[in-house]
C-alpha cells in the first residue's frame, strides 16, 4: 500500500488528471488517472502540482532585520551597506538565528523548501557563519539550507578576508563566494577570482560570486570568472549573481560574453524584486531597468534562475518569501509576456533554481523526492499572475503547511428604486 497517492492533479509541463505515488518519501510512479491503494489520497481536483520553490540567491543572515538599528531612509544599496555596517557590531547569535528560524516558517508555508544563503564573513569573530550554521541545523527536517562564504567588506579589501573566508569553510560553510566589483581596483577584483576559484576547485567544492552588481557597462568580471571555471575545470558548478553590469554593455561585448559563459557552463541568478530597486539610481531619464539579459542568456542555453536576494533587511523593506512574487516581477523586468517567457520565469523560480543549486532529486518523477507544492491555479502562468495560495506543502511525503483554498464572491449592494 501507497504512503500518499494524489490524484487528478495538472502538472507544470501541461499534463492534466495525473496521478502521483509515493512510498518511503520518495515518487515511485507519476501517470495519466493513476489509481493504487494508498493510506492517504488527495484529490487535486485540476490544480497545478508543481516541485518546491527554490530560492538560489538570500541573505539569510540579514533577513527580517528592517529597522535596525536604524531605517534606509533612501532606499539605496550604498545606504543599506551602511546601515549593515552600523548592524553588524551589535548582532547576537540568538537575534541571527531567531530572525532565521521566522523566515524559514515563512518558507516553508509559501512552497519555499531550498534556499542557498549567502553569510557575511567580513569579521573575524564569524557570528553570522556560525548562527547560520545552527539555524542550517535546526531547519534541516523541513528546509535544506546552502550556506555561501561571503567576503561582503571584499576579500582583499578587508583586513583577514581570505582567512575568514577559510574558517567559515572549515567549519561547514557549503559554497566559496566572493565579491569581485567591490574590491579596491578592478586588477584585485580579478585577483580575487582567481584566488577563490583555484580554492574551490582545491575543496571540490561550488562556487557563487556576487558579480558586477553595478551599472558600470565596464564592471566585467564575469568574463573572467567563466574563463577561470574553464581554466579549472569547474563546469557546472559556478553561478554569477546578480550580473546587473550586463544589462548596460553595449551589444557588440555581450554577443562574445554570453557565449562564453554558457561555454563555460556558469549559470546565472538574476534578482528581480532588488535589481529593479536598486540598480539605475543614478539615471535621470531614460533610466535603466538594471536586471541583467535574462532571455538572452536563457536563449544561449544558459542555466538562468531568479533569487529573492532581500526580505526586510537594510537593502529591501518588503518581500514576504513568495518566489511567485519574484517570478512576477521577473517577468515584468524581462518583458518575457510570451506565453512560453512566462513559463520560463516559473522554470527560474523551480527547476531551474534547484539546478543551480545542484539539489538532486527535485521534480516531478519515479525516483525524485516526493516534495511538491499543490496551487490554487490551473497552470503556471495563473500561478505567477495571481500569486496562487499554496493549497498544500509536501517535503519528503510528509504534509508541513496547509492553507484553505481562496473563494471569491461578489456582493453587489442591493438595488432600490429600480426605475419604471
Amino acid at each position: 500500500m501507497l504512503d500518499l497517492l494524489i490524484t487528478h492533479a495538472t502538472l507544470p509541463d501541461g499534463r492534466t488528471d495525473m496521478g502521483v505515488a509515493v512510498q518511503a518519501g520518495r515518487i515511485t510512479e507519476v501517470g495519466a488517472g493513476l489509481a493504487a491503494p494508498a493510506l492517504e489520497t488527495v484529490d487535486a481536483a485540476g490544480q497545478l502540482l508543481t516541485p518546491p520553490f527554490c530560492d538560489p540567491h538570500f541573505h539569510l543572515d540579514a533577513t527580517l532585520s528592517h529597522g535596525q538599528p536604524r531605517v534606509n531612509q533612501s532606499g539605496t544599496l550604498l545606504e543599506g551597506i551602511a546601515v549593515w555596517g552600523e548592524l553588524k557590531p551589535l548582532l547576537t547569535e540568538e537575534a541571527l538565528l531567531e530572525r532565521a528560524l521566522a523566515y524559514g516558517d515563512w518558507a516553508v508555508a509559501k512552497g519555499l523548501l531550498a534556499i542557498r544563503s549567502h553569510v557575511d564573513t567580513s569579521d573575524a569573530g564569524l557570528l553570522p557563519v556560525r548562527a547560520m550554521l545552527e539555524a542550517r541545523r535546526l531547519m534541516a527536517p523541513y528546509l535544506d539550507i546552502q550556506l555561501v562564504a561571503f567576503p561582503q567588506d571584499g576579500l582583499l579589501r578587508s583586513p583577514g578576508g581570505l582567512d575568514n573566508l577559510k574558517r567559515a569553510l572549515d567549519l561547514g560553510v557549503d559554497v566559496v563566494g566572493g565579491i569581485p566589483h567591490f574590491e579596491r581596483t578592478y586588477q584585485e577584483g580579478t585577483a580575487s577570482i582567481k584566488l577563490l576559484c583555484e580554492l574551490a576547485a582545491d575543496r571540490g567544492l561550488p562556487v557563487d560570486m556576487h558579480c558586477d552588481e553595478s551599472d558600470d557597462p565596464l564592471s566585467r568580471h564575469i568574463e573572467t570568472l567563466a574563463f577561470e571555471t574553464q581554466r579549472l575545470g569547474l563546469q557546472g558548478r559556478v553561478n554569477g549573481s546578480h550580473l546587473t553590469s550586463m544589462h548596460s554593455m553595449d551589444n557588440d561585448f555581450v554577443s562574445k560574453l554570453i557565449p562564453l559563459i554558457a561555454e563555460s557552463g556558469v549559470s546565472a541568478v538574476a534578482n528581480p524584486l532588488i535589481n529593479i530597486t536598486l540598480q539605475g539610481r543614478r539615471d535621470s531619464y531614460p533610466r535603466r531597468r538594471g536586471m541583467t539579459r535574462v532571455p538572452e542568456l536563457m536563449a544561449a542555453g544558459v542555466t538562468v534562475a531568479f533569487g529573492h536576494d532581500c526580505v526586510m533587511d537594510p537593502w529591501y523593506s518588503l518581500g514576504s518569501g513568495d518566489m511567485l512574487e519574484v517570478a512576477h516581477m521577473g517577468l515584468h523586468v524581462a518583458q518575457m509576456t510570451s506565453q512560453a517567457g512566462m513559463r520560463q520565469c516559473f522554470d527560474a523560480v523551480t527547476t531551474n533554481a534547484a539546478k543551480v543549486m545542484g539539489l538532486s532529486g527535485h521534480g516531478i518523477a519515479p525516483g525524485s523526492d516526493a516534495s511538491f507544492v499543490l496551487l490554487q491555479a490551473r497552470d503556471p502562468v495563473e500561478a505567477i499572475r495571481l500569486r496562487a495560495t499554496r493549497l498544500k506543502v509536501w517535503r519528503k511525503g510528509r504534509l508541513l503547511s496547509e492553507t484553505a483554498p481562496v473563494i471569491a464572491r461578489l456582493s453587489l449592494p442591493a438595488r432600490t428604486g429600480a426605475a419604471s
